[in-house]
């Protein structure tokens, strides 16, 4: 299996653990006089076979991402952890451009004018860039994440 399938199958083994805990609620308790959906204690045996899987799964990617590099030289888990200071970083540069929009008050005939402290043009230039950067190193991440045996 290649490292692109194990993180889709873990995103499937996550949902079932969740559709699970649901069912287990759901299940869990009932009326007098009427039975339960589904066995709880069932289903929290199959929650188990699964957390297990999901354990086993999690440590094949963690290794893989450790082991494989991009073709630049780093290794998977630095590229995820730069991708993820890029994202930070975009999201700040957004906030901050987004802070600068305030609707305008209206006291009196005179209206009161609100300043920014920052270079909207060069905040959004940077946002930009740091998109397309975290575009360009999602790409290489999932390429390499196709060509990768777990």
């Amino acid at each position: 299996m290649k490292l692109a399938e194990g993180l889709l199958l873990r995103a499937d083994l996550q949902k079932k653990i969740a559709s699970l805990r649901e069912r287990i609620v759901r299940s869990s308790l009932f009326q007098e006089g009427t039975q339960p959906l589904e066995d709880s204690n069932e289903l929290i045996s199959e929650s188990v076979a699964v957390l297990n899987q999901l354990e086993e799964l999690v440590v094949s990617i963690n290794i893989a991402n450790l082991n494989n590099k991009l073709p630049d030289g780093r290794t998977l888990t630095s590229a995820m952890a730069h991708r993820d200071t890029l994202i930070q970083h975009h999201a700040l540069l957004q906030t901050a451009i987004a802070s600068t929009q305030k609707e305008p008050d209206r006291y009196s005939a005179r209206e009161i004018k609100w300043l920014s402290t920052v270079n909207v043009q060069k905040l959004q230039k940077q946002s930009e860039d740091l998109a397309k950067t975290t575009r360009e190193l999602n790409g290489k991440i999932q390429e390499t994440n196709w060509k990768v045996d777990l």
